[in-house]
């Protein structure tokens, strides 16, 4: 039997053969299929502009960059790869952790509280966990309310919508970030994304991405001219401290071969989650959240009290190992991670977190998971739950 990880990329000929025609071309990294990746993500996002980027943590600092001062305060979850709290800290900026609520994305209405206590807090970051997008009501809001800043953190997310909002769409934010890793709804192998509706915000993230380098809007005239008023055709300018974030031409053309299939990908992820919560709806496992059309199900999530149940958890995770089958956890608390105990975190309350994360545990969620596949899953994790 082959193992069953808890996530994997589809990769098929299409995208393979794409590929394969970058290679034979003349443009390797920086060349047109970048500008046609962006193109085609401002589309599926209905975003009016992106900037793509060389991973989903490059884009998260970049936005910072162009986001925050320093010592801005910024709400965020605990509830998400360390990436995005440490774009904070990238950018001189403090991360405040505030709870979730039992879907597992941060408590909007915490959130004001703790806003209307500390007038430092000058962002959230939101993040659509497990690909279940935040409510956008809530974030326009907060936003229009408070005059803070709004990041939503879409890695998780690409294909979802909440009342007709596409995630990435940034109607109720600054901006947005998407990654393409390879467990990701697509891949470009590393990759990522920031999308915005400013103007100002996407000229600063490409501008910092490529070094803090430009090609036009000079400011040193009398370099960038001869005595003629010619420019000099070798000129380019440095004018702010940048980063090598570029993503190649190789990557942009798995990337737009592989955006073909997202809708089938969604599709299939969506059927594997009904399938999941058929099996779960009743018993000692139990979904995070029962099904809505809303989330795009980068993971599928469930939950499971192991004070109750013949096995610990880590038990239960080598068990399905040695039946072939990968489980994941999403996520330790950013805040409980021995770089950030030392930073002074660690003692906040965040009741929901807490007993979140004592019981999550994470299924095998992807497209090219058969039924058959998902079938072994579901009786080896019910075998186990029942002793």
């Amino acid at each position: 039997m082959s193992f069953i990880p808890y996530g994997r990329q589809s990769v098929d000929n299409d995208d393979i053969e794409s590929v394969a025609e970058v290679l034979r071309s003349d443009w390797l990294t920086t060349g047109p299929k970048i500008a046609e990746f962006e193109k085609v993500l401002c589309a599926i996002t209905e975003a009016q502009y992106t900037v793509v980027v060389s991973s989903g943590t490059a884009a998260l600092h970049l936005s910072s960059l162009a986001l925050l001062s320093e010592k801005d305060k910024v709400l965020t979850t605990p509830n998400s790869f360390a990436a995005t709290a440490n774009s904070i800290l990238y950018a001189g900026g403090e991360p405040v952790f505030c709870d979730i609520t039992p879907d597992g994305n941060i408590d909007f209405d915490l959130c004001e509280e703790m806003i209307k206590k500390d007038v430092g807090i000058k962002a959230i970051y939101a993040v659509h966990f497990s690909g279940n997008p935040v409510c956008q009501a809530k974030l326009r809001y907060l936003r229009e309310t408070y005059d803070i800043k709004i990041l939503e953190d879409c890695a998780h997310s690409i294909g979802a919508s909440d009342s007709g909002v596409k995630a990435g769409s940034c109607t109720a934010s600054d901006c947005s970030v998407l990654s393409f890793h390879p467990v990701k709804h697509l891949t470009t192998g590393e990759g990522g994304a920031v999308t915005t509706n400013s103007k100002e915000i996407y000229e600063k993230v490409l501008k910092l991405r490529t070094h803090g380098i430009v090609r036009d809007g000079f400011l040193n005239d009398d370099m960038a001219y001869d005595s003629k008023g010619n420019r000099n055709p070798w000129y380019y300018e440095m004018q702010e401290l940048g980063y090598n974030y570029r993503i190649t031409d190789i990557q942009c053309a798995l990337g737009l071969s592989q955006i073909k299939r997202l809708g089938g990908f969604i599709t299939r992820r969506r059927e594997l989650a009904k399938r999941y919560d058929a099996a779960f709806a009743a018993g000692a496992v139990r979904p995070l959240y029962t099904y809505n059309g809303r989330s795009s199900y980068h993971l599928y999530v469930a939950m499971a009290d192991f004070e109750k149940l013949p096995l610990t958890r880590a038990e239960f995770f080598m068990k399905m190992r040695e039946r072939g089958i990968g489980l994941q956890l999403h996520y330790i608390p950013i805040n409980k991670q021995p770089y950030y105990k030392a930073l002074g975190y660690g003692e906040e309350y965040t009741p929901f977190m807490d007993d979140y994360y004592e019981q999550c545990f994470s299924l095998p969620m992807y497209p090219s998971l058969t039924d058959a596949e998902q079938d072994m899953v579901i009786e080896a994790v019910m075998e186990l739950m029942n002793g």
